[in-house]
């Protein structure tokens, strides 16, 4: 609407000034008149609202709108106005600048009202005093050279639209909206303060900086506010803080509208807001949130009210304790402070402005009959020694500077367009466009970057700000930010620094996951899953292990697998050498007593030779078990399957011939039959070595072609790495196994075909029975073998090579013994031959 408003003036100007010159000026309506005036040379405008706000009357359209009666007195502002007059008066005391030449100026009062701001601007555009009757043609000069004000972005805009036209330079000293840089729009703009593009930025960095990372924010509603925390945001999102709420507000609006700013506050969680906020409107935010007893949070500010000490002073309830913000830097006039205490000779043209100004000054009041009774009366001589308020507060030097570097600016312009040097050359015909061009080619030499200031509490009870660092957009990136090493003071007079985040940081082996609708500061910490790890905080992945490696508990880090195999330090791998050795033991402890009745009919009767060859082998099947345990090598993987394939086929070999022996032996007791001629000694040794040597064949071969070896199976477990030995050739090892099966299921069919030998000869029986557990062992450890993991592969192995060796010892050996050793009375021939009377004892 205001803008609106701003081109619908500027196209009316245009057309006025579009006619031929012979057009008459007339003015419509009353003239504005300025609060303070000077005639001079070169005349200066000025605006600046000693009101800050004005009260709203509502129009019947039947008769002129009233004049703006404006309210609430503004000190500050009659501050800048001092400031503004005494560079003025400085210069025009200068023999260096400008001799010869003296500068004037027209000051008005805008109330801060948008509307009268761009009638103040119209009027310093005007000639004084134009009346309706008037014949002048409207293509004279304008009536001032350069406009210093205003304060604020918003009413900047207003006026460099409507003067844009004119290219009348206007100066500002605190309107720092970066919108105001586009000289497309604004071409008369000029100011001596950063840009808030600058400024958002950089309190940006400072939020990150303290690892603030889910904030608050609050702004005025006009260009300054909007525009500042539009860039805040942008570059804020760059730097991965979120905002939890942005609200804006005007110190205009509805109770209704700010009771849901405080509502939105109080339901928040983020504990740090930033306010880009006019100071105007902070005063209104402060009483509020005093109302509402919003403490306990931290504050970062703007500079508009950061460095304020009349905002300072306000705070009763210490709402803003310990906020923290940017300020311009320090600065000193000499001779200001002295100049602008001294208000005798300021001379308001508005009577009524100065009876308010006086009175509102000195805390007394002009009388105004003889019969009012007055308890402080104002004469108009008062002197502003030891008087304390905001006008003798010099703690906005910083903004005095900048109006005071404005007017110089334009003194400097000036100088040079009239080639000054001893005297001026009065005969040059000035014009805004050139002085704005001058001006622009001013360069004064300040302080790089801007103050970091902290409120902190001093021993007279009142606020300080402390001086915490410097930014300086000049510098490098890494460098632009610089904090002193000096302590800090936070909300609520803390020193340790606030935490403000939506979700604490994912510490290292756990993930981000973003909430769903939030933003991204708000997520959830996940563990990294099995096999994954990540050692930094606030990871967005997990990293898959290496093969070789897996998680650690915390899963921050990936160390190796435990290589797992089955050792002789273990329990199972104890018991199983246990019994290995046992076995061994037993069967040479058999041996033993076998040896000691070598002569006996029972040994010699069941073919000795053969007795004691499986006896040995069956020691070498005990043994070729020890190779299944310990950690497996290039030699024990070879050797393990190769060994444990030869002495099985050697043992069944001789279980082969043993039975082989009980069948021809029954077969030579019938008349006229040799078998037993056929398959004497030496076809037993011969039986026996061959086939033992067709399995050495097979396992040439399988070590030839593919032979075992060590590997490291890394997908049986996730978190263990197996060692064991692969089969290289799984034909090979099959093949060694099928062949041994193949002898036992021959043993097992001739034992059972003997099954029913007289009882003398009943070995075969033990045979049978020894075959049948060997089978079923071997059977069922296929299965076993095959769906068993890891280690416990192995120790199915060894459990079945163990098993069918005590089978078979037990089964074929332990009855004799115990003939042997506890019925030796029946160890004789005639019993052998079914003589005795203890035929039956076998």
């Amino acid at each position: 609407m205001q803008l609106s408003v701003c081109a619908l003036l500027q196209l009316f100007l245009l057309m006025s000034f579009s006619q031929s010159e012979d057009s008459l000026c007339r003015q419509i309506g009353n003239p504005e008149i300025p609060q303070l005036s000077k005639n001079g040379d070169i005349m200066l405008g000025g605006t600046f609202y000693f009101h800050s706000s004005w009260k709203n009357k509502q129009e019947t359209y039947t008769q002129n709108p009233l004049p703006l009666e404006c309210m609430s007195l503004s000190f500050r502002d009659f501050q800048f106005a001092q400031a503004m007059r005494f560079a003025i008066v400085e210069i025009n005391n200068s023999t260096d600048l400008l001799p010869g030449i003296s500068l004037g100026y027209n000051i008005y009062d805008t109330c801060r009202s948008i509307a009268r701001s761009i009638k103040v601007a119209l009027a310093l555009n005007n000639a004084d005093n134009v009346s309706s009757t008037s014949e002048e043609p409207c293509n004279r000069p304008v009536k001032v050279q350069a406009i210093v004000g205003e304060g604020s972005s918003s009413p900047c805009t207003a006026i460099a639209t409507v003067i844009g036209p004119f290219q009348i330079p206007l100066i500002s000293h605190f309107a720092t909206c970066a919108c105001l840089s586009d000289k497309g729009k604004y071409p008369p703009f000029l100011r001596t303060i950063p840009s808030d593009y600058y400024q958002s930025r950089a309190l940006a960095q400072l939020v990150k900086h303290f690892k603030w990372t889910w904030v608050g924010a609050i702004r005025t509603n006009d260009d300054y506010g909007n525009n500042g925390m539009a860039t805040f945001t942008e570059t804020a999102e760059q730097l991965g803080i979120c905002l939890e709420y942005s609200v804006s507000f005007f110190k205009t609006d509805s109770k209704e509208k700010i009771q849901k700013i405080i509502d939105i506050i109080k339901a928040s969680t983020s504990k740090v807001i930033v306010a880009f906020v006019s100071h105007l409107d902070m005063e209104m935010l402060i009483h509020e949130l005093s109302y509402h007893n919003l403490t306990g949070y931290q504050w970062v500010g703007s500079e508009s009210w950061i460095f304020d000490s009349q905002i300072a002073a306000m705070d009763k309830n210490h709402i803003l304790d310990g906020a923290i913000g940017l300020s311009i830097p320090k600065a000193h006039v000499s001779g200001l402070k002295e100049f602008m205490l001294d208000v005798k000779p300021l001379n308001l043209l508005n009577h009524d402005l100065f009876t308010e100004f006086w009175e509102a000054l000195f805390s007394c009041k002009f009388k105004q009959s003889q019969s009012e009774k007055i308890q402080t009366e104002c004469t108009g001589h008062e002197d502003l020694t030891g008087v304390e308020n905001s006008f003798t507060d010099m703690s906005l030097m910083p903004i005095f500077n900048n109006i005071y570097k404005g007017v110089y600016a334009v003194a400097h312009a000036l100088h040079n367009i009239l080639k000054c040097n001893k005297t001026c050359n009065n005969s040059v015909q000035l014009d805004p466009f050139t002085i704005l061009q001058h001006i622009r080619q001013i360069r004064f030499k300040t302080k790089e970057g801007e103050e970091i200031i902290n409120w902190q509490p001093e021993e007279n009870g009142i606020i300080g700000f402390a001086i915490v660092g410097v930014y300086d957009a000049s510098l490098p990136a890494d460098r632009q930010l610089n904090l002193l090493n000096k302590t800090f003071i936070w909300a609520q007079n803390s020193i340790e620094v606030p935490v403000s985040v939506c979700r604490e940081k994912c510490p290292p082996g756990t993930r981000k996951v973003l909430q769903k609708g939030r933003p991204v500061c708000c997520y959830d910490c996940v563990t990294c899953g099995e096999g994954e790890m990540t050692n930094i905080t606030d990871s967005v992945t997990c990293l898959q292990c290496p093969p070789v490696s897996w998680s650690n508990e915390r899963r921050d880090a990936c160390v190796t697998k435990e290589a797992e195999f089955l050792s002789y330090d273990e329990i199972m791998g104890i018991l199983l050498t246990s019994a290995s050795l046992f076995g061994t033991c037993l069967t040479a402890a058999v041996a033993f007593i076998f040896f000691r009745n070598r002569e006996t009919p029972l040994v010699r009767a069941n073919n000795s030779e053969l007795s004691f060859l499986l006896l040995f082998s069956l020691t070498l099947c005990f043994l070729c078990s020890l190779t299944f345990i310990g950690r497996p090598s290039e030699w024990s993987c070879m050797l393990r399957h190769t060994t444990f394939g030869i002495t099985f086929v050697l043992c069944i070999s001789c279980v082969l011939g043993k039975t082989m022996v009980v069948l021809m032996a029954f077969k030579a007791t019938l008349p006229g039959n040799n078998m037993m001629k056929l398959f004497g000694p030496t076809q037993q040794r011969l039986s026996v070595l061959g086939f033992t040597f067709i399995q050495v064949i097979i396992c040439v071969i399988w070590l030839t072609i593919s032979p075992p070896f060590p590997s490291k199976n890394l997908m049986e477990f996730k978190d263990k790495i197996i060692l064991e030995c692969a089969l290289g050739s799984a034909v090979g090892f099959w093949s060694v196994l099928g062949y041994i099966g193949l002898l036992a299921l021959l043993c097992f069919i001739f034992a059972f075909l003997a099954r029913k030998l007289p009882d003398n000869f009943n070995e075969a029986k033990f045979i049978t029975f020894s075959m049948l557990i060997f089978c079923a062992v071997w059977i069922t450890f296929i299965p076993a073998y095959v769906s068993s993991p890891g280690k416990f592969s192995v120790a199915v192995e060894i459990f079945a090579i163990l098993a069918s060796s005590f089978g078979l010892l037990i089964c074929i050996f332990i009855p004799k013994c115990y003939i042997m050793l506890m019925k030796p009375e029946t160890n004789t021939k005639n019993n052998i031959m079914g003589k005795g009377s203890h035929k039956k004892a076998l």
